[in-house]
Order: C-alpha cells, then structure tokens, then sequence
C-alpha cells in the first residue's frame, strides 16, 4: 500500500475513451528533457514522474489510470542538477487537491534527482458547483461559481482514497462521467 492518496480521473468522458492504455507520457530521463519546456506531468501510483508534451491530457500521459498526483512543470538545469522551475497542480482531468498530492510529487522528483522548491510554485483549487454543474477554478478564496453565482463547496472535487496494490486501471477503472 503506498502513503499517499490517489486522485481518479474526474474529466470529461469522451477524452477518457480516447486514451490508449499502451501510450503514456515516459518516465522521466534527464537527456529527453529540453531545457525550459514546459510539460503536463503526472504521478503514477508505483510513484514514477511522468511526462508528456504540454498540449498532451494527463489522463493520456497517465494511460487512463489514476494518479498520486497532475500538473504541468518546468524543467532548467542549475548547478548540474535538473531544477522544478514551476511546477503546479493544474489538471483539470484529475483535479488534485495541492495539499494531499503535493507529498507524493515531492517524492517522485526526488526519486528523479529534481531539485524542487518545497511546494507547488502555483497551487490551483478545484470545486464543481452543485447547482449548474460547472467545473470552477477557485481564485484567492472566492468560493462562489463562476457561471451561476452560487457558492461552491469546501470539499475536493474528487475526495483522494488510499491507494493500495489493487489500484490499476483494470482494478479500478475511472468513473464513467464528468462528475
């Protein structure tokens, strides 16, 4: 069983049915990374770093599973070592609570040799307002949504659970809707 909680696959379902299982982004390997790009990364649950190009779904650079953890990252190179320039929790397909998926993320770089800063350099909250059903990016703390005005809820998107060795896709496979 590993530490840390895993976070399902929340987005919409037809992106879901166009992930091919056998094409997910590559585990992280210094001499692929170009210096400054930007990448959508996810963390898989054996807690490998994986990347893909930034246009690329996490879901499809997760092969449809889910994750300890999502985003995008900037790589560069200081000191010899490959540095987190950014990094955020921006994935609107797993929505990752920053708080609980940041622990796993720092793990995954450090087992990748990645210098990190200690934290997400941005952290993106998500809440689906119970009213109209909209996906909302919370900003500053302004839990209201932004299509109805209604006010969203405190609580994740998707509430995290302990993964455990069962958790592969075929064991678990993500919901079949947008919510």
């Amino acid at each position: 069983m590993c530490p840390y909680p895993l976070h399902p696959y929340v987005g919409p379902a037809d992106i879901l049915a166009a992930v091919r299982r056998d094409s997910r982004g590559r585990p992280f390997e210094p001499s692929a990374v170009r210096e400054g790009e930007v990448y959508t990364f996810v963390v898989t649950v054996e807690g490998v770093l994986r990347l893909a190009p930034r246009r690329s779904e996490h879901v499809a650079c997760a092969g449809g599973a889910p994750v300890l953890g999502a985003g995008e990252i900037t790589l560069v190179r200081a000191g010899g070592h490959w540095v987190a320039e950014e990094i955020t929790n921006q994935s609107t397909g797993y929505c990752p609570d920053a708080e609980m998926s940041w622990p796993a993320v720092a793990a995954a770089l450090e087992a990748a040799a990645v210098v990190h800063s200690g934290g997400f350099t941005s952290a993106f909250t998500f809440r689906w307002c119970d009213g109209c059903g909209a996906l909302n990016v919370v900003r500053e703390q302004y839990y209201v949504c932004a299509m109805c005005d209604l006010d969203l809820p405190r609580r994740p998107v998707a509430q995290p659970h302990p993964c455990t060795i069962s958790d592969s896709p075929a064991a678990n496979p993500p919901p079949s809707s947008t919510r």
